[in-house]
């Protein structure tokens, strides 16, 4: 797995060996960060990458200007991988990495401009993870539409999805509060 674009364009990344964690293709990253690019939510953003695996979508959005990165990942092969991959890319003083599940820490993630959700496919509480979250844009990665999940929120509207083989990526955007 490499690097799609940004500073690091092209370098490897390495992913947990087993079934746990589920790389985001190259092709889906590619994707998603051209899109994200042009909603100007990467340069400078505070990102969160919850349930992060071997963090290729925070280190992408890295590569790609994002300010800071925290990684969320509770599965130890995960984060030595992780670990790892900041090390190897000289990341450590724009990354941090905590030990612990994603739902969990999604509180406390009150700075973050983007947040990079990816959790295991079997993953059904969208709407008490979003009822966490208050960064104005979140990329949900599953094996489903997330339409369904989201249509009965007041906070938040879905405004893309696209579909890269097994995998939807929905961009879902925070809906301004009006009084």
């Amino acid at each position: 797995m490499r690097i799609v674009a940004g500073e690091l364009r092209g370098r490897r990344i390495v992913a947990p060996k087993g079934t746990v964690t589920r790389p985001t293709t190259d092709k889906a990253r590619q994707a998603t960060f051209n899109a994200l690019g042009s909603l100007n939510a990467v340069v400078g953003a505070n990102v969160v990458d919850l349930f992060a695996g071997s963090g290729a979508l925070g280190i992408e959005a890295l590569s790609r200007g994002a300010a800071h990165c925290t990684f969320v990942e509770r599965d130890r092969v995960a984060l030595d991988a992780l670990r790892s991959n900041i090390e190897t890319l000289e990341l450590g003083e724009r990354a941090s990495v905590i030990r612990g599940d994603g739902l969990v820490h999604a509180g406390s993630t009150h700075d973050a401009t983007l947040v990079l959700a990816d959790p295991p496919y079997s993953f059904a509480q969208w709407p008490e993870l979003l009822e966490c979250l208050s960064s104005p844009i979140v990329v949900a990665e599953s094996d489903r539409e997330l339409t369904n999940e989201i249509a009965g929120s007041i906070a938040w509207q879905v405004i893309r999805t696209k579909r890269y083989g097994r995998a939807y990526v929905t961009f879902i955007q925070r809906i301004p509060y009006r009084s």
